[in-house]
């Protein structure tokens, strides 16, 4: 199985890597494909460019085998929608199972994201949850129908959802954008490429 974990990186901290590795190893995943969003539909102007945040992704998951940077948003025109994305996975590893990883505030907003019922046609979805989160609305109401565990995702149709408990860091990457600006260090929150980065930018 394959995973992905698409979002803007602005910029990768440890909290990603670790959702990254506890879910591939709670899921049994062969790999886990971070994708950073090029142009980002949701948010404004990120705070670092698509080519650095590309490059410090590479940098900081150099070391790690399971982990693996893929830069088709990059290199796809127009905004990164994660349907289209998804698409391109489907149609480049048929009947592989492709599981999309994300944390519990992105699950509750995914039932207003672009084309989502592919989405959902596309992939499973392993939510990383800690104590406290909890699925809310249509997101709880998707979850309730849709649970799976690990076992179930190999022979199951996609669309499936899995909770997966995760570490509890509360770290974000508007927090660090705050340090930045306030000339603070990221030291310990990020990988080192990324302190290197506004140590030395």
């Amino acid at each position: 199985m394959i995973g992905i974990f698409g979002g803007t990186f602005d910029p990768i901290h440890i909290g990603h890597l670790r959702l990254a590795t506890e879910v591939a190893e709670a899921l049994g995943l062969d790999r886990v494909q971070l994708v950073p969003a090029a142009i980002p539909p949701h948010r404004g102007e990120p705070l670092l460019d698509a080519d650095t945040r590309l490059e410090l992704v590479a940098e900081s998951i150099a070391d790690d085998p399971r982990l693996v940077l893929d830069d088709r948003e990059h290199r796809r025109a127009g905004p990164s929608y994660t349907s289209d994305t998804l698409a391109e996975f489907a149609a480049e590893f048929p009947g592989e199972p492709l599981v999309l990883l994300m944390g519990m505030d992105a699950f509750n907003g995914l039932p207003d994201w672009h084309e989502v019922d592919r989405i959902l046609e596309s992939a499973h979805i392993a939510v990383a949850t800690r104590p406290g989160a909890r699925a809310q609305g249509t997101a709880r109401e998707w979850l309730e129908a849709r649970r799976a565990t690990a076992e179930d995702l190999p022979g199951a149709a996609p669309g499936r959802i899995v909770p997966v408990e995760i570490t509890r860091l509360d770290i974000s990457a508007t927090g660090l954008r705050a340090l930045v600006d306030q000339g603070r260090s990221l030291r310990y929150l990020v990988p080192e490429p990324v302190v290197r980065h506004f140590t030395c930018g």
